[in-house]
């Protein structure tokens, strides 16, 4: 499929910060660099001048973190100025692997996708009992064995470095502490490897890998590092451990609080699949030995970073970092009542052109998810079609035929996998004729699943792992084994009132215009009290005045070459973005102008949180008011 506009897709967006506007531009010039050296530098002066009887170092780290490359440079440096070197890791004090997974049993479950939210799980769960007492006197016996020739002048101070995950638990008050940070996308690349989850061993299954990482360890270990963000005095990223980015922690202050107040860009993120396509894979430059592309998150608050540069260096940081140090500028008071630091809103594209049909599914409805998963928000949807191969004739099912429901449909899909005979999907759900523009609206318990030649921009939820498969099409997935089929899960969740009727009603947008300035339209395409998310198309045909109010504002151009964005207050935080990329604009911008670029009009979807939605749907220990 080849491309039908430019190929002027960024997939390393880079959001760059004006060092001159910075109330302390110092802070950041002299606390933020790349390289091991430029920071070995910074630590071995740290040294020099300590006066204690041991130089103690904390080299905090997330799984799979490459933090023995510091380790390594700082006990290089020891031996060369025949420094006394002691050296521990944080797995020594941690529960062995078979005793974590019989500890965390309940989050775990014997599902292979699917566990329960570990919200009440500490970091210290993972170490053994009196981890923190062994350390110390581990620590001390070692300094006793040296003390002799050090107040003797013998030998210099000694070096004492505590790393891995949980260094900061383990050691809670060091001379200097970092921490080594990689993103979700990193990580999941080491999954496939077989990297497993933390302390959990190796793993041969990156689906489980996945789901004990969303059940069990981010939920603890990315809220420990946000909750001692600012205990660090260094905070690296290791995402390119080759070179890696760092920053001290009062200039990655500057840098997430200037970021926060200006439209910026996530990095997106890329995944193949059973059913993907082969249009993503053109359009975004994507390795040539990728069979495909199925889908892209832009942006999907809990998976995706931001490039921050300023000065000429750029450091990869996750976007939740962002939204906790800075929930009100960029979510809105309103939203963060409703939300907290969670970002509710996400884009993504469904790619299936020259790929093929997605599963038949359902999404949880609400009380479900809370009570079976311990997830504080489902998974609301909508189809918004972008793109299709020319010649082909797409669909999008969604809802029940009329006089059929759930049970006739598992009856038959039942049938089908008893027999290995291919489902009549046709005689159970509605097969609707999709066309460029449209917006299907995909609400809790509705059955659905986007056709093949379609290219899908989803505007969700930003819930995205809670799928119920009903029907998969009789086919394996990548790795050979058979995919998912959630039907227990579907049974309790199907809604059978979501029929032809309905759909065609409700469910199936029907544009009303709700603004014109001048030549630009903006039109109303999704609305819903059971959706929290709003969703707008805007026709730009010259400048458009627009305001982001007391929340923050998200769009997509989906036709067109480029568009700018001027905010009102500092028009030098005006950005450009090209078509299939997407941009935030936080509250704290207020008014801005939108102005096409190139020949002729385009057009932007336009998302934000429904007017409406007046549900909270807090997350796990939140509390109003913290924020790191």
């Amino acid at each position: 499929m080849t491309a039908t506009t430019p190929p002027s897709f960024n997939p390393l967006p880079v959001n760059s910060v004006s060092v001159h506007n910075l109330a302390e531009p110092d802070l950041l010039l002299d606390g933020f660099a790349k390289e091991y050296d430029s920071l070995m530098t910074r630590l071995t002066a740290m040294y020099k001048n300590h006066d204690g009887e041991a130089f103690v170092v904390a080299i905090d780290a997330a799984n799979g973190a490459q933090y023995s490359r510091w380790v390594n440079r700082l006990r290089a440096y020891c031996e060369e100025k025949d420094i006394p070197w002691i050296g521990i890791d944080t797995s020594r004090y941690m529960n062995k692997p078979e005793d974590l997974l019989r500890q965390f049993q309940p989050y775990l479950t014997d599902n292979r996708a699917f566990g329960r939210i570990a919200a009440d799980v500490t970091e210290d769960s993972y170490f053994q009992e009196g981890a923190k007492e062994r350390w110390l006197q581990d620590v001390q016996q070692k300094l006793r064995n040296l003390s002799a020739a050090v107040e003797a002048g013998e030998t210099p101070v000694p070096m004492v470095v505590t790393a891995g995950p949980g260094a900061l638990f383990l050691c809670p008050s060091p001379d200097v502490s970092v921490y080594c940070d990689l993103s979700r996308e990193y990580q999941q690349k080491l999954h496939r490897m077989g990297m497993g989850s933390l302390g959990l061993g190796e793993s041969a299954d990156p689906v489980e890998s996945y789901k004990q990482a969303l059940f069990l360890e981010w939920p603890v270990w990315e809220n420990y590092r946000n909750l001692h963000l600012y205990d660090y005095d260094v905070y690296i990223d290791m995402n390119q451990p080759e070179s890696p980015a760092w920053a001290t922690l009062p200039a990655l202050r500057l840098l997430l609080a200037a970021a926060a107040n200006r439209p910026f860009r996530v990095k997106p993120f890329f995944a193949p699949g059973i059913w993907g396509g082969q249009y993503l894979k053109e359009l975004c430059g994507l390795p040539e030995d990728w069979r495909n592309c199925a889908w892209a998150f832009e942006p999907i608050a809990p998976e995706n970073t931001l490039l921050i540069e300023a000065g000429g260096n750029v450091i990869e940081v996750p976007f939740p970092l962002l939204l906790t140090s800075h929930p009100e500028e960029i979510m809105g008071k309103r939203n963060v009542e409703l939300f907290g630091d969670y970002f509710p809103i996400r884009f993504d594209y469904l790619d299936t052109i020259d790929g093929d049909n997605l599963s038949l599914q359902v999404h949880p409805q609400q009380a479900y998810i809370e009570r079976t998963f311990n997830e504080t928000m489902t998974q609301q949807e909508s189809y918004y079609i972008m793109e299709q191969k020319p010649g082909s004739s797409p669909i999008v099912a969604l809802g029940f035929q009329e006089g059929t429901g759930g049970s006739d449909l598992l009856q038959a899909v039942d049938h089908a996998h008893e027999t290995r005979q291919p489902l009549d999907i046709g005689q159970y759900v509605n097969v609707w004729e999709s066309r460029k523009g449209d917006l299907f609206l995909i609400p809790p318990g509705a059955v659905h699943f986007s056709g093949r030649d379609n290219l899908v921009l989803e505007i969700s939820s930003t819930t995205w792992w809670f799928t119920f498969k009903i029907y998969d099409h009789l086919r394996l997935d990548q790795d050979g084994r058979p995919r998912p089929i959630n039907r227990d899960h579907a049974e309790q969740n199907m809604i059978d009132g979501f029929d032809t009727a309905y759909v065609q009603e409700h469910l199936i947008a029907k544009p009303k215009i709700s603004r014109v300035q001048g030549n630009s339209t903006e039109e109303l395409l999704g609305e819903r009290d059971d959706l929290l998310f709003q969703v707008k198309r805007l026709r730009l045909d010259g400048p458009w005045e627009d305001h982001t109010g007391d929340g923050f504002v998200m769009y997509n151009l989906v036709e067109g070459q480029r568009v700018r964005l001027i905010p009102e207050h500092d028009e030098e935080a005006a950005v450009e973005w090209g078509y299939a990329e997407a941009y935030i604009v936080p509250a704290s911008i207020g008014g801005y102008r939108l102005e096409p670029i190139g020949p002729g009009p385009c057009t932007l979807i336009r998302a934000q949180v429904s007017p409406g939605w007046n549900t909270p749907l807090l997350p796990h220990r939140w509390k109003p008011g913290e924020r790191a």
